[in-house]
Parts: C-alpha cells; sequence; structure tokens
C-alpha cells in the first residue's frame, strides 16, 4: 500500500519511510516550489529528527531556503507559513497514529495539498526528475508570535478549572501555558513531552483512551477536560460529568455561539463531515446558516472553508476549523470552548443535553473481497434512485429521520457502514431497509451482528 494518502503521507518509519525517502521528498517539493521559502516543523517522535534533517537536506538541494521552527504542534507550522511568508511548510508527523508510524503533512502554496498534488510528487520521486540548487537553512522562532496572535481573538474569563491531557505530545507545554494566561486553573495530565506515548493512545477521538481523564475530571471537580493528539491539531473535550464529547456535539457548541451573531453568508456558512449526526446540519438551519457537507479529511474541509470563506468548520474526529484563522487550530478551538463556558450561565454537561441526540452507530467495519465491495458501492445508488444521495465520499443515503453511509477502506479489504436514526426504532429500520435493498450489504451485515 502507498504512502501516499489522502491528504498526507503516512507508514511506518524504517519500513516505509526512511531518510532516504525524506531526502527524495525534500528534493520533489523543493523543485515544485521551484528554491522557494519553505518552513519545516515537526513533531517529537524518536524518528522526527532523522525524517527532518534528510528533507530539509532534500529541500536545500533543490536551492530552497528552509526555514526550521523546531519541535511545533502542526496547527504553529500553518501559522509559521502565513507569518513568514512562505512558498510552502512541512510538518514531519503521523499525528494520532502508534508511535512507530511517522509521516508528512505539506502545503505547497497556501492551500492545503490536493490528491493530485501527492500524486505528482510520487510521480516525479520515481522519476528522479529534481531541480538541482544551493540553499541554505535558518532557525525561526515562531512560539511567542503565534501565542500573541492567539490571544488577540480571546478575553480573559471567569476562573475555569481545567484538566489538560496533551497525551505527551505536541501541545504538552504549549497548552498550560497559554491556558494559565489566559487566567483559567489548569491541572496537567501527561503534559510533558514524549513522543513514545507512554501514557495513552495519541488518538484522543476514541472514547476508551480518556477513560483516565474523565474519572480525573470528575475527581478534581474540573469543568472541562481537554485532550490533544499526537501533533496537536484535535482536541476532545470531556464535560464536568466525565462524559467524552463527540467532536460533531461540540461543534453544535460551536455553532450556536457563533451563528447568532454572524453576519455575511460566509459567516454563516459551517462546513462538517459527513460522519457527523443529522442535528449538524438541524442547528446550523436554525441558527439561519448554510450547511455544507464534506468528506472527512483535513484538506477536504479546509479546501471547503477557504473557497466558500465559511466561518466555521468541524469534523467529528476533533479538527476545527475557523473562518479568521484561514485553517484549523486545537489551541483555538479550545480557547473558544473556554470562552463559551465563561460566558454561559450552566454547565458544559447541560449545555450538551440541551443537544437533540439521536441513535447513531459506530464505524462497522466489514470485511469483504475487492469484488464485493465493487458490488456494493455499484447497488447502492441504484437502489436507493428514490432518495437523496451523495457519493463525494462512498455513499451516503438520506432517509426521513436518518441517514446511511457506506464508504471503502483505501487500507483494507473492508467497508465501513455508519447508521443514524432519530430514534432507535427508526435506526432499526434502516437498517433493515438497507440490508433488503441491497443483499450482498445485508448477509455482510447479518455475519457482523
Amino acid at each position: 500500500m502507498s504512502v501516499f494518502k489522502s491528504c498526507d503521507i503516512r507508514g511506518l518509519y524504517g519500513a516505509e519511510l526512511t531518510p532516504t525517502f525524506a531526502l527524495e521528498l525534500g528534493q520533489a517539493i523543493g523543485t515544485v516550489l521551484n528554491g522557494g521559502r519553505v518552513v519545516v516543523g515537526g513533531d517529537a517522535r524518536p524518528s522526527t529528527p532523522h525524517l527532518k534533517g534528510a528533507l530539509c537536506e532534500g529541500l536545500m538541494l533543490a536551492g530552497c531556503y528552509v526555514l526550521d521552527v523546531g519541535l511545533v504542534p502542526t496547527p504553529v507550522l500553518y501559522f509559521a507559513q502565513q507569518w513568514l511568508h512562505s512558498d510552502g511548510a512541512v510538518m514531519v508527523t503521523a499525528s494520532h497514529n502508534p508511535v512507530g508510524y511517522n509521516g508528512f503533512k505539506l502545503m505547497l502554496g497556501e492551500g492545503p495539498i490536493a490528491e493530485a498534488e501527492l500524486a505528482a510528487l510520487a510521480e516525479r520521486m520515481e522519476r528522479r526528475e529534481f531541480r538541482q540548487g544551493q540553499g541554505y537553512w535558518n532557525r525561526a522562532d515562531v512560539l511567542e508570535a503565534y501565542q500573541t496572535d492567539l490571544a488577540r481573538f480571546f478575553t480573559t474569563g471567569r476562573n475555569l478549572r481545567v484538566v489538560v491531557d496533551a497525551g505527551n505530545g505536541c501541545l504538552a507545554r504549549l497548552s498550560p501555558d497559554i491556558l494559565r494566561r489566559q487566567g483559567y486553573t489548569v491541572i496537567e495530565r501527561f503534559c510533558e513531552v514524549d513522543g513514545r506515548f507512554p501514557n495513552r493512545d495519541p488518538n484522543p477521538a476514541v472514547a476508551a483512551h480518556l477513560s483516565g481523564l474523565a474519572k480525573q475530571v470528575v475527581m478534581e471537580q474540573a469543568d472541562v477536560g481537554l485532550a490533544y493528539d499526537g501533533d496537536g491539531d484535535r482536541v476532545v473535550f470531556v464535560d464536568n460529568t466525565g462524559r467524552v464529547l463527540p467532536g460533531d456535539r461540540s461543534l453544535v457548541l460551536f455553532i450556536r455561539y457563533r451563528l447568532p451573531t454572524a453576519q455575511t453568508p460566509g459567516e454563516r456558512t459551517v462546513i462538517y463531515d459527513l460522519k457527523c449526526s443529522s442535528v449538524v446540519a438541524e442547528e446550523i438551519r436554525r441558527w439561519h446558516g448554510l450547511p455544507r457537507l464534506e468528506r472527512s479529511g483535513h484538506t477536504f474541509i479546509k479546501t471547503t472553508l477557504l473557497r466558500e470563506q465559511a466561518g466555521l468548520g468541524g469534523e467529528i474526529s476533533g479538527h476545527f476549523f475557523f473562518g479568521e484563522l484561514g485553517r484549523d487550530d486545537a489551541l483555538y478551538a479550545t480557547l473558544l470552548m473556554l470562552q463559551l463556558l465563561s460566558r454561559a450561565d450552566k454547565p458544559l454537561s447541560t449545555l450538551v443535553d440541551e443537544i437533540p441526540h439521536y441513535p447513531i452507530t459506530p464505524d462497522l467495519r466489514l470485511a469483504c473481497s475487492p469484488e464485493t465491495r465493487d458490488v456494493i458501492l455499484v447497488d447502492l445508488p441504484a437502489a436507493f434512485a428514490d432518495h437523496e444521495i451523495s457519493t463525494i465520499d462512498g455513499v451516503r443515503i438520506m432517509f426521513d429521520g436518518g441517514w446511511a453511509l457506506v464508504r471503502a477502506s483505501v487500507t483494507e479489504p473492508l467497508i465501513t457502514v455508519r447508521f443514524e436514526g432519530h430514534t432507535q426504532a427508526r435506526l432499526q429500520e434502516i437498517q433493515a431497509e438497507v440490508a433488503w435493498r441491497v443483499p450482498a450489504l445485508g448477509r455482510l451485515l447479518k455475519l457482523e451482528n
């Protein structure tokens, strides 16, 4: 399987990604950017210095001026690209993947990299068609400028008690420091940078990974818990009762907070991924906003946010995007949530309870052959031609009171299926109808059950 994914590059260090690969990637990027200015950062994984050093060497061989911002969260790299007016940016990280993995998040120009651009880089590396030049390297310290820029959007609120679970990732030092500067009481959890992730899995979107944080929030009588991923671009919130909030419910709180004062069509536009509950679109419309469904993935949400000049975007995985930044930022989302809570006269648990809750399944991972997968993805649109269907990523079928989503895995021989219904009974009816209309999928769902 290729290390070139739909939004980034990712693979096992030593087996799929090596310093030689990083060197040639740097040469390819430098060629595309014609020897321009490139900001480079990295996460705390043990393999990152090896890959980052080789990447920088490759960029310089192609004539680039490399601005190394050091060990930083991914949102700081995005800020640095804007602040330093660079032509491109590369973050060496495998985000939320286990410690044995690493990878690269790229920006070639002002927008996120597209699938076609990633494919072109892969082809260039295979052909070894690289620009020759004499570049140079310099260190750039951007953390203080980033913190100053972030703080200008927020005022100090009431003194909330906050448990920060950085998971030993890139925000381990930065998040507690910024929150204390803003006047909050911070209780630290795994706030020592350690790219081996010795205390918990770096993916906070799995509720089971946050059981310790949930218990500590209750024990400390804290107002909220915060959990970040490995490279610090995603945040998952835990309410004061210890409930882990899915990203779409946190997004609804942002919608309710921001849309009532939105003025322009852009500010009223909210981008959300196709795994989100129906309540997201309902809340956007309730506050006279414009819902825009998009496929899951940082690149796709951000591209649509920029194209439509949207005010807000979010994914169920904990990525949150803001029009005033033109990007996602977990710390910005953190400060917005804390400002929201500071101005509310209710605890977070009550605010969440006020959001409608519809029964929804997790991703059901159904093993199948490529032939069966292809039959299912062809049969679904035909079988539900009388329904509203989205095919931006797999097949999403809208029902009265719910939806079904079927997607093909790009890394494994399986499909993922997800259902939502406004009631438990409606959820079961939707599942039964999908199984009846598409027998090949019905057989897999029976195996799952």
